[in-house]
């Protein structure tokens, strides 16, 4: 049987760890903006379900992109407070990583709403 106990506080240890992302974190507060916008655009466009679908799962991977990317970060930093060569080239591909993620939704994003916006 689950602790149920244990997995309300993983739950709270999550959304502390979600909260600080956008809280603190520069890029992250970008991404969400954007997100955001491009929900409120899939309002304004009428996405349909499988629109809808292909949308949530490129601002979440982005979002998730960038957490993993902090969180990477964060720990070079305290295994490596001095600048090290391996530690900065390990910090730009995990920057690179949200790079190709944003690159994604930016095309996704096209894809989705530059044909109902030439539909206008």
């Amino acid at each position: 049987m689950p602790d149920i106990t244990k997995a309300l506080k993983s739950f709270g240890y999550a959304f502390k760890g979600v909260t600080a992302l956008f809280r603190f974190e520069n890029n992250a507060k970008i991404h969400l903006i954007l997100g955001v916008g491009a929900i409120a655009l899939g309002f304004l466009l009428d996405l349909t379900t499988v629109e809808w679908t292909v949308l949530t799962i490129q601002i979440a991977a982005v979002m998730a992109a960038e957490a993993f990317n902090t969180a990477l970060e964060k720990l070079c930093d305290v295994v490596s407070p001095e600048h090290h060569p391996l530690i900065g080239s390990i910090k730009d591909m995990a920057a690179g990583a949200v790079l190709i993620m944003a690159i994604s939704s930016v095309v996704t994003g096209l894809l989705l709403f530059v044909p109902k916006i030439l539909e206008l």
